[in-house]
Order: C-alpha cells, then structure tokens, then sequence
C-alpha cells in the first residue's frame, strides 16, 4: 500500500511548514527503537549522551531499519523528490524530572544545508504531547525570512548554542501530538520548539535530521550521508556505510568522524561550545 502523501497533506506542509500526524511505524516497531536506545544506555553508558546522540543510525542496525523505512521514505519523496540522502540523525530525549527544553528556532538557520530541499522527520518512539514536552510549530513561518537567533548555551536546552528567536507568539503555536509511532515533518525554516516533560514517562524522538535531495549541499563543512532512495548524481557529500551489527568498531569511527565534522558545522563562528 502506497505512503505517498495526499493532496490535502502536501497543502497543509505548504501553508503551514509541517505535516502531522503520519503513521509510519508499528507499536510494536517503536518499543523496539524504545529497547535499543534504552540497551546501549546500560551496556555503553554515556554513548548516545551530549554529542553521542546524534549519527546514531550508523551504530545500530535498529536505527538504521527506521531511516530505511519504506513508509517514511514514501512520505519524504512526496515533499522533497525521489533522489534523497540521510545526512543524519537525533535523539531528542527528555526525561521526567529533568528541565530539558528546545527553545524555538528554525533549523535552516544553522545547519547549512542549501537549498532548502530538505524536510526533517521527527519519530515519535513514545507518545508524544503537551504533559510531556512535544514540539510546536509556528504555523507559516516558514515563508518569511529567516530571523535572528540568539545564542543563549542554557545547560537546559537540548540545542547546541541554545539558539533562541525571542518574542514567539505561544497562542499561535500549535502543538504536535504524536502516538508512539507516528512522525511529522517539517520545513527547514518553520520556527518550532518544545517545553518540558511534566509526566512520569521519557519522552523520546527519534529525528532523521534531515532528508534531502541530492541536489542538497553543505556550504558550512562536511557532511556523511546515505543514499536512500534514487540516483546521487551530484556527489556533494561523503559516504558513510549502513550499520549491520550493533556497535561495530568500524562503524563507531565513521560515527566518530561524522560527529566531529557536525560539531564544526554546528559551532561555526561561536566563541565557546555546548555540551551537544
């Protein structure tokens, strides 16, 4: 069964910057996500913390399966064409208890991907709502210009500069709420963030950040990406292998120097670094 996007989907992705909720993932498919994460955490504490947490598709099988999905790619291609590069994932996890936040932001404004032929997926591996911290969006803000970020490093924000646009008007944001299992996408320059987690459970996400077409380059470094779906016949990035066993050594370097290329990207032009 096709999972391509309706018409009515792509309309609202157009006026509004994103497209939520899609099913792309089974329950059953998301504990999985939920057991491998919550595995590596007790077997290698520390390796998906701080900057471990991104590039997490190249260390395990699992992760990877889920940028493969036929479903998500489906939905990706219905925004961004059939020729689509992974250039990286993101767990986005707040734990109960904690202040993690994200403050609102637009990820066009520091990545440097350009253009802007790139959507980002945000799985939902536990429900995700307004008790427990989920994103919100700023529906349409994604057809202005980009605006100014300040650069705030809060030990709580779960971004890497705690970049922070001001003045957000909360009663025009709209929450994101997703059944563990569903996912939604959004535009590279839609302002989006998310709030605290105020319930008894971890909230947890798994973000392909992001999908983009090959035509897609890095103007601020290097990227390591994937094909996973068409032809690459423009060649920007360097490529990476997809994980076949849990933690392999080969894999871990490769993740390494992703990492390291990220993190430049990422800190270009800041006077200090965070802790992501």
């Amino acid at each position: 069964m096709s999972s391509f996007l309706s018409s009515i989907q792509l309309k609202q992705y157009k006026d509004s910057g994103y497209i939520s909720p899609i099913d792309v993932l089974s329950k059953h498919e998301a504990h999985e996500i939920r057991d491998e994460i919550e595995y590596i955490e007790k077997k290698w504490p520390k390796e998906i913390e701080s900057l471990g947490r991104n590039y997490v598709h190249l260390i395990s099988p699992t992760f990877d399966k889920v940028c493969h999905n036929t479903k998500i790619l489906d939905a990706v291609e219905s925004v961004i064409g059939k020729n689509i590069l992974i250039c990286g994932t993101t767990l986005f996890i707040k734990n109960p208890k904690e202040k993690g936040f994200v403050s609102f932001h637009q990820d066009a404004k520091y990545i440097g991907l350009e253009p802007y032929n790139w959507v980002t997926a945000w799985i939902a591996v536990t429900d995700a709502n307004e008790k427990n911290g989920c994103m919100r969006m700023w529906p349409g803000s994604h057809k202005k210009k980009l605006k100014f970020h300040d650069q705030k490093f809060d030990e709580n924000n779960l971004l890497t500069r705690g970049q922070t646009i001001k003045n957000i008007p909360y009663n025009e944001t709209k929450p994101i709420i997703l059944k563990a299992g569903q996912m939604s996408l959004h535009h590279p320059a839609v302002i989006h963030g998310s709030g605290l987690n105020k319930s008894s459970d971890r909230r947890i996400g798994f973000v392909v950040q992001s999908y983009i077409g090959t035509n897609v380059n890095q103007v601020l470094g290097k990227m390591y990406v994937q094909l996973a779906r068409g032809v690459d016949k423009f060649k920007f990035h360097n490529y990476v292998p997809r994980a076949k066993v849990l933690m392999n050594e080969k894999n871990i370097k490769f993740r390494k120097k992703s990492n390291d290329e990220l993190s430049k990207i990422f800190y270009k032009g800041a006077k200090k670094k965070g802790k992501f």
